[in-house]
C-alpha cells in the first residue's frame, strides 16, 4: 500500500518537479477549413508529443491536494495535486518507465468549487523522466494531462508515427526564415520565388513558388537539399503542415528578402503571404504560446 509522503512531495517541488508552461496580386490561396476546437487540436497534440520522452497511459491511484505554500503560481479556479499512478501503457517514449509513477498536476475545480475525484480514472500523460528519480516525471506543460479516450488515441497515433520515424524522417523545426528571393520570368507573369528556412538542427528547408500566365500560382516544400520544382504543399493535420503552420511567421520579414527592385519584393511578399494563407493558421485550445 502507498501513503503520502508530504517529505516526498518536497522533495518533488525542490528538485525543480513544477509545472512549465510550455511560433502583381496574388490570387487567393485555398483555405484550410479549421472548425472551432472543443478540445485539443491537432497542433495541441503535436506540441505535447513534441515536447515529451514519454508519453503515458496511466490510472490514477492516489491523489493529494497541496496547500496553497506548497503549491506557488497554481491559477485561481484550480488546484495542484500530487498524484500518484499505475503505468496502464508506454504508448511512446525515448526513456524506461516503471509500473508506477508520481507526478505534480494542476486541475480546475468543479462547479461547486472542489477538487475532482480522479482516483480510478485513466489519463495520457505527456512528461519527461526526473533525473535520479525514478518512477517520477514532470509534465511538460501545465495542461499534459489529458482525459484517456479511444478517439484521442487514435488522433495520437499518426503524429507519434511521424515523431518516432527513422531520424532522416523526421521534419526539422523550423525556427525562421533566412532568405527569400523572388525573379522575374521573361513572360509577364511568370516569375519563381525561393524561401529559405531555418531549423533547429541546419536541415535545408525551401518553399518554392511558381507563376505562369493563366494558371494558379503553385508551391511545394522541400524538405531536403535539392530543390524539387515538383514538390507539393504539405498534408493538412501532418507533422510537415504543424512544423510550417505553427512557426512561420504571418509575413515575410523585410530583412530576409534579398531582391533589390521595389517589384521583385512586393513579389516575395505576395507569394509568401500567399503559400502563409494556404498553410491555414496554427489553432491551438490548450498550449496557447507553446
Amino acid at each position: 500500500m502507498s501513503f503520502f509522503n508530504p517529505l516526498k512531495v518536497s522533495l518533488l517541488i525542490g528538485a525543480g518537479l513544477v509545472l512549465m508552461p510550455v511560433g502583381s496580386s496574388a490570387q487567393e490561396p485555398p483555405r484550410i477549413a479549421q472548425a472551432a476546437p472543443e478540445g485539443p487540436t491537432y497542433a495541441d497534440l503535436a506540441t505535447l508529443s513534441d515536447a515529451a520522452e514519454l508519453v503515458v497511459r496511466a490510472q490514477i491511484r492516489r491523489q493529494t491536494t497541496l496547500k496553497a505554500d506548497r503549491a506557488p503560481g497554481v491559477a485561481a479556479g484550480f488546484a495542484r495535486l500530487y498524484i500518484e499512478a499505475n503505468t496502464v501503457a508506454l504508448i511512446a517514449g525515448r526513456s524506461p518507465i516503471g509500473s508506477t509513477l508520481a507526478y505534480l498536476v494542476d486541475v480546475p475545480l468543479d462547479a461547486k468549487g472542489k477538487v475532482p475525484r480522479l482516483k480510478r480514472q485513466d489519463f495520457v500523460l505527456f512528461a519527461k523522466p526526473v533525473a535520479g528519480r525514478p518512477g517520477e516525471v514532470q509534465l511538460v506543460s501545465p495542461r499534459a494531462q489529458l482525459s484517456y479516450t479511444p478517439e484521442l488515441d487514435a488522433r495520437l497515433r499518426p503524429i507519434l508515427n511521424e515523431l518516432y520515424a527513422a531520424p532522416d524522417q523526421v521534419p526539422p523545426r523550423i525556427t525562421g526564415i533566412s532568405d527569400a528571393l523572388a525573379v522575374p520570368g521573361t513572360l509577364t507573369g511568370e516569375s519563381e520565388t525561393q524561401i529559405f528556412l531555418a531549423t533547429e538542427n541546419r536541415s535545408p528547408v525551401s518553399i518554392t513558388v511558381l507563376r505562369r500566365p493563366g494558371q494558379s500560382p503553385q508551391w511545394g516544400v522541400s524538405w531536403g537539399e535539392i530543390i524539387n520544382s515538383a514538390a507539393r504543399p504539405p498534408v493538412p493535420d501532418s507533422l510537415r503542415w504543424y512544423r510550417l503552420a505553427c512557426a512561420l511567421p504571418d509575413q515575410l520579414p523585410s530583412n530576409v528578402n534579398l531582391a533589390r527592385e521595389p517589384e521583385a519584393r512586393r513579389l516575395a511578399s505576395a507569394d509568401y503571404a500567399y503559400v502563409r494563407e494556404a498553410i491555414g493558421p496554427c489553432v491551438r485550445a490548450i498550449t496557447k504560446g507553446g
